[in-house]
């Protein structure tokens, strides 16, 4: 199937928009590259520090010969998903060892857990979490002893800044070891009618706690379709996992061997052979749109419309919104999993999961499948399913058609004709929203604004009884200068509830929402924000804020004459400046960009 000419015109646009930055980091990359065993290059003292304690790999190490594996791990056992990669190194070494290479943990990175700070203070801290994963990457890898590296790391921000660092050493391959999802638990739907009764006083504390412990019960990814879970798609589409890695669960055979099948990528990828895959060139202009059709396809999370373009530009590549809005446009919604229906990852992978996705789009010219995955295919390769026949490896064509229709579906029948994020403009800005998990008649409002400072104000509101009508809350104040950008995810059961009694409500933020932004319509991520003097730091209560999720608008309808000349409101952020680490991440409140440059605030401002 030729390509769909949608996907082509993007494809060129961004080609064209990159061509100096994308040239002037293949040229960094180049220039990079080892012909010989990287440790070759260290002179006799820093290599005797570099296999002092390695035992039985010192021989082969000493002798410039094997490729060398650096191990980057986000492994800690609080964070369900990252800790069955508590011994990985110990399988991965073996591997490495059975194939005559060496592999050594390079280096850590700290890895925070979204749901553990949600709504705290320390979801300040998330996002710059992302760079502060790109720096300790690049530590990692700084020692210039590895011909190769095997990044482990699977939630929200820790494989963009995995990413971001690795593409700084875009000379060396690069293979993504996931951990997989834990084994369904209390359905989400359930979870969620328990979060919305709390909300409402109508459950006590322990029936909340004892539903959110059913939900997420086990070692592994949490199983919702939120930004964790995005990202493994991703990977996936972008091709730096062995095929079908993505969601097979921890503890299983199946599992450890995708992992030695990582280690064998890996070292079979370097310079040092004749099948040199470099991270920096399978991330390419083609492999970055298939990710944003990816994304489209399956109803992922919005904290990609940020992510992504950070990732992007750390390889040189400039997108923005508008280039997430046309591939969307042209992408149908193939899946429905919670938040955009009542099924979890496990049941999506059971009906078929990524490789019939990535079959359809294909099959459709909504893919480029000439791109250089590190499985040694193109991307059609990246569809095929792993299984064990005994004890080895293989792979198998996807089913030819969904096992259940009610969580994925083909081409001839999707969801619905368009992905699941749109752009939104208009006098109040740039915007994102989600709208595969909104219903058509809540996509639209118009409606008099209110203003809060927080998420804690607008419960505190509600708690009084003051939020009655039809509104729009717009939450100022959460960008990325303000305050590192936190996810206002505590508000969803609240907002749901207000919908649910028949009330039409939506929020506007400069802040993000959630890897799992539901039913309630939300324009997040407004740039510029309001500690940049953006358009939503001039609205006033009261004023009628008209949202269009369909129509791509957002509009403050205030007169012209009035709205240009309003003061913006000056906020005090000066409480967000310190406690629970905050005062040490001063220096990345100060230098970020905006979230539709990738609120990176290390050299992505392309």
């Amino acid at each position: 199937m030729s390509l769909d000419p949608r996907i082509a015109r993007v494809t060129e646009r961004i080609i064209e928009r990159s061509r100096r930055t994308r040239g002037d980091y293949l040229a960094r990359i180049e220039a990079a590259r080892e012909t010989a065993p990287a440790r070759s290059r260290l002179a006799c003292g820093n290599l005797a520090h570099a296999f002092a304690a390695s035992g039985a790999d010192k021989p082969a190490l000493k002798g410039l010969r094997a490729p060398n594996i650096g191990i980057v791990t986000a492994f800690n056992d609080m964070l369900s998903a990252h800790q069955p990669m508590e011994h990985y190194p110990t399988l991965i070494r073996a591997a490495a060892r059975a194939i005559g290479a060496t592999a050594q943990v390079a280096g850590g990175v700290p890895a925070m857990c979204d749901g553990v700070t949600q709504g705290r203070t320390g979801m300040e801290l998330s996002l710059f979490s992302r760079d502060t994963i790109a720096l300790a990457t690049g530590v990692a890898l700084s020692h210039e002893a590895f011909d190769a590296a095997l990044l482990l790391g699977v939630c929200d921000k820790i494989v963009p800044g995995l990413l971001i660092g690795a593409l700084s050493f875009g000379h060396l391959p690069v293979v993504f070891v996931p951990a997989g999802p834990m084994t369904s638990g209390l359905p989400n739907k359930e979870k969620a009618a328990v979060r919305q009764r709390f909300a409402e006083g109508k459950a006590t504390r322990d029936e909340l706690l004892e539903a959110e412990s059913a939900s997420y019960h086990g070692p592994g990814t949490c199983t919702f379709y939120g930004t964790a879970n995005s990202n493994q798609m991703l990977i996936e589409m972008m091709g730096l996992h062995v095929p079908g890695s993505a969601f097979v669960n921890p503890g299983s055979a199946l599992r450890d061997a995708l992992t030695v099948a990582a280690t064998e990528r890996a070292a079979a990828i370097t310079a040092l052979g004749d099948d040199y895959r470099p991270i920096g060139r399978v991330i390419d202009e083609k492999a970055i749109v298939n990710a944003l059709v990816g994304l489209a396809a399956t109803g992922g999370s919005t904290n990609h419309a940020i992510h992504l373009v950070a990732v992007a530009r750390a390889a040189g590549i400039l997108i923005d919104w508008d280039d997430l809005d046309e591939l969307s446009q042209a992408t149908p919604l193939l899946t429905r999993i919670y938040p955009n229906g009542s099924a979890d990852v496990n049941h999506f992978h059971a009906a078929g999961g990524l490789g019939l996705v990535i079959r359809e789009l294909l099959a459709a010219g909504l893919a480029h499948r000439d791109i250089l995955c590190i499985s040694g295919s193109d991307l059609e390769g990246q569809a095929r399913e792993p299984w064990l026949d005994g004890t080895t490896l293989r792979f198998r064509e996807p089913p030819a058609e969904s096992l259940d229709r009610d969580v994925l579906r083909t081409l001839a029948d999707p969801f619905a004709p368009e992905g699941g994020l749109r752009r939104l403009s208009g006098n109040l800005g740039r915007a994102v929203v989600k709208i595969s998990a909104v219903a058509p008649e809540h996509r639209r409002i118009k409606a008099p604004a209110k203003l809060f400072d927080s998420q804690d104000a607008l419960l505190v509101a509600f708690k009084a009884g003051e939020l009655s009508g039809d509104f729009v809350a717009v939450i100022r104040g959460q960008g990325p200068r303000a305050n590192g950008m936190p996810e206002l995810h505590k508000l969803t059961p609240t907002l749901a509830v207000m919908q649910d009694r028949g009330q039409k409500v939506a929020l506007l933020t400069d802040g993000r929402m959630s890897g799992a932004s539901g039913k309630v319509l939300a324009a997040i991520h407004v740039v510029p924000e309001a500690a940049d003097a953006g358009p939503i730091a001039r609205v006033h209560e009261g004023d009628l804020i008209h949202i269009d999720a369909e129509a791509g608008l957002i509009s403050a309808e205030v007169d012209e004459a009035e709205w240009s000349t309003r003061a913006p409101w000056q906020g005090d952020f000066s409480g967000n400046r310190a406690g629970v680490g905050r005062e040490m991440f001063g220096l990345m409140r100060a230098n970020v960009g905006s979230a539709e440059q990738g609120a990176c605030s290390l050299f992505c401002d392309g």
